[in-house]
């Protein structure tokens, strides 16, 4: 693989892997394997990402207090965001979920301005404000669309919004602080240190499916969000941020979205359906923004 095409090899697999991590990510659950089990698989299916991050970057771990802070603090919101997922996926498809998550970017922006008074753009602002619609519409419920059982999943899936949007600003300032790999490493570490809390909230009592269709397709399923997640930094590391940005952020939603409505052969509701396409163009947008103000500091 050639350097200067490498951007895009990463960016598609990026694109791939979260795009169909997303519409089967709660398959294992309906097949009887618990969500809290679910997160546990994830949590391990890490380890052959971190494996390789660590290969390419010759067996070498920075052990300084930035690494291990950033990355730690980066692991736990995302992990508890992770868990959280789990547990929305019981009320809503994937269709209506991974579309409102993906107003991540909203959380980060206003960080940014607040913060680091960073200042974004006519895209960016525009980006915020179809979300705002877009999450108004996708929490509408019209009569007869009987996708979902309550509105707790829009609750749990706000908040794992703010987790992902937070997680997001601590990479951005994690960045200026240590590399990649390290980060990845402790974010890994992180993760799989709620595996006993997980197992802990495990009804036992319940039935649990242990067959190939409950952990082993979990595993293959987690295994897409773990390097999906590492070919995301790779993407980067390659690219250029104007580029790759968009095409990662808003793309694998769309895949979703597609895989899903495909498997659940179901046609949504025109609001709902004008909610999921808002929040695309919405995480597009902002997503667009961002790489646009990183290249002018660059």
């Amino acid at each position: 693989m050639k350097k200067s095409n490498s951007w895009l090899a990463y960016s598609i697999l990026v694109v791939i892997f979260f795009g169909i991590w997303g519409a089967f990510i709660d398959t294992p659950e309906k097949n009887g394997f618990p969500a809290t089990l679910g997160y546990v698989v994830w949590a391990l299916m890490l380890i052959p990402a971190v494996i390789f991050s660590l290969s390419r970057n010759n067996w070498k771990l920075a052990t300084d207090k930035n690494s291990i802070f950033f990355g730690a603090l980066a692991g736990m919101l995302g992990s508890l965001g992770q868990l959280l997922l789990f547990i929305a996926l019981k009320d809503a498809p994937a269709y209506l979920i991974f579309p409102f998550i993906a107003l991540t970017p909203v959380v980060t922006v206003f960080l940014a301005v607040l913060i680091l008074k960073e200042k974004t753009g006519v895209y960016g602002w525009t980006g915020v404000i179809l979300a705002i619609v877009a999450g108004v519409l996708l929490a509408c419920q019209p009569d007869g669309n009987g996708s979902v059982k309550s509105i707790f999943w829009l609750v749990l899936s706000l908040i794992v919004l703010v987790l992902w949007g937070v997680q997001s600003f601590v990479l951005r300032i994690a960045n200026d602080k240590a590399k990649a790999e390290d980060i990845f490493f402790y974010m890994s570490c992180s993760s799989m240190s709620l595996i006993p809390i997980a197992i802990y909230l495990t009804d036992f009592s319940q039935p649990i499916n242990y067959g190939l269709n409950g952990p082993y397709l979990a595993g293959v399923i987690q295994i897409l969000n773990s390097f999906g997640a590492l070919f995301l930094v790779y993407a980067f590391r390659y690219g250029k941020a104007i580029i790759v940005a968009p095409m990662t952020t808003a793309m694998p939603p769309v895949l979703t979205v597609l895989i899903s409505l495909t498997i659940y052969a179901v046609i949504p509701h025109p609001i709902i359906m004008c909610g999921i396409v808002l929040a695309i163009a919405a995480a597009f947008l902002m997503g667009l923004d961002e790489a646009k103000t990183s290249v002018k500091e660059d």
